[in-house]
């Protein structure tokens, strides 16, 4: 199996959410079952349907949890450093063409959220800036179109 590249951080708030699925969400959606049940018939019943769907998704949720937790390697992202960027960066970037500047760290897939200025190492943006230093300027080419970066600063935190 792949090891799945991943923070410490990343790491904890997928066990997290695992046990918070395993054991508060399961049997929340058990208890639902087990109420729409007692509505009687289960062909025409649509909060049995739901409670099953939902049940079904938490399920298959858990299951993507315990492969991605099961094939993690953790990197310590405080214990790196230089000035090339590589996973676990923080990079400052500025839009060449707007001059807004944007902050991202590059992370594992799992735990990858843009909302948070979190890419996954697998984005095109981490692709683009993996290998690059402080001065560089690299272009992307992303579904909306190309980008062009000038990289301003390069931390590991």
């Amino acid at each position: 199996m792949e090891k799945i590249p991943m923070t410490a951080p990343g790491y904890a708030a997928l066990e997290a959410e695992l046990k918070r699925r395993q054991q508060e969400d399961r049997q929340r959606i058990i208890e639902a079952i087990a109420e729409a049940r007692a509505h009687g018939d289960l062909s025409e019943n649509a909060e049995y349907h739901a409670a099953k769907e939902q049940q079904s998704l938490n399920e298959g949720r858990i299951l993507e949890l315990e492969g991605f937790i099961s094939r993690a390697d953790i990197i310590d992202v405080a214990k790196l450093s230089g000035d090339k960027i590589k996973f676990g960066a923080t990079v400052k970037l500025v839009d060449e063409d707007t001059e807004q500047e944007k902050v991202y760290q590059i992370v594992g897939e799992p735990e990858a959220d843009v909302s948070v200025g979190k890419v996954s190492i697998a984005s095109p943006i981490a692709r683009a800036l993996i290998g690059k230093s402080v001065g560089d300027t690299v272009e992307v080419v992303t579904p909306g179109g190309g980008k062009s970066y000038e990289i301003v600063d390069v931390f590991f935190r």
